[in-house]
């Protein structure tokens, strides 16, 4: 029987504020057994850049990544938050190692292929080390990933958060029983943006596919949802979607997809 792994992606308002960031941390801390740490933190990169005079440019939701802005995000992604995460872990009694995809050469990515829209320096992930992410694991670490790859030939890339939790869940799940969870500051899938309790609590793919023509599943929350269906097409057993506090209390309101 597989041991269990669990795949936590933070991100939203929560990496943007310290007190909550502490609690969900002080919660992540407490999980028992093996697990994987993935955050965001686009706010933080977006103000740094303002600070310095750089305006961010977005693209249906997207960050265009400039030289500039790679400089910004490798800083801020996998300096300042992935090391304040650490720290804060290790205060915890969490032995935390953080990482980019480049350490370890963990995750490899190529540079978005450009179509109607060239997003720069954005990496889209061609896959993941296990071996090398188990060694973190069995050593008794608990991986901590930013949101920045490699291209395998020097090139550092910026890379979507959910994606990045998603291919490392498929990666591991040969190895472990996976459970991929994603938080950010709403209890769920809402079937109304205004109304946290409108919680949608179980989406299938089919059920997906008709929220999704209704337009009550839109925008942001698309390509997270996809990334979700994806993973669990591709062997993960669990996924879900919930604020940060599912990790401690599963009682509570959240969204369980299955196929």
């Amino acid at each position: 029987m597989k041991e269990a792994l669990n795949i936590v992606k933070v991100g939203g308002n929560v990496i943007n504020n310290p007190e909550a960031l502490e609690s969900f941390l002080t919660d992540f801390a407490a999980m028992e057994g093996n697990k994987i740490l993935v955050h965001g933190g686009g706010k933080r990169a977006t103000q740094l850049a303002a600070d310095l005079g750089i305006e961010a440019t977005m693209i249906g939701g997207r960050r265009v990544t400039d030289e500039k802005t790679l400089e910004i995000v490798t800083m801020v992604y996998a300096g300042l938050l992935n090391k304040n995460i650490t720290a804060t872990l290790q205060k915890f009694n969490c032995n935390a190692i953080g990482l980019s995809g480049a350490d370890g050469n963990t995750i490899q990515a190529h540079k978005r292929i450009v179509k109607d829209i060239d997003y720069g320096f954005a990496g889209d992930v061609d896959g993941i080390n296990a071996k090398n992410i188990m060694t973190f694991i069995e050593g008794g670490m608990t991986p901590v990933f930013c949101a920045i790859t490699h291209d395998t030939k020097g090139q550092l890339l910026n890379t979507n958060a959910d994606t990045i939790a998603s291919t490392i869940a498929v990666g591991m799940s040969d190895k472990y029983e996976v459970s991929l969870i994603y938080t950010f500051e709403k209890n769920g899938v809402l079937t109304s943006i205004d109304d946290d309790n409108s919680v949608i609590t179980n989406i299938n793919s089919e059920k997906y596919e008709v929220l999704k023509a209704d337009g009550i599943i839109a925008d942001g929350m698309l390509p997270k949802m996809e990334n979700c269906f994806d993973a669990l097409q591709k062997g993960v057993a669990e996924v879900i979607i919930g604020n940060p506090t599912v990790i401690a209390n599963k009682e509570q309101l959240y969204t369980s997809l299955t196929l």
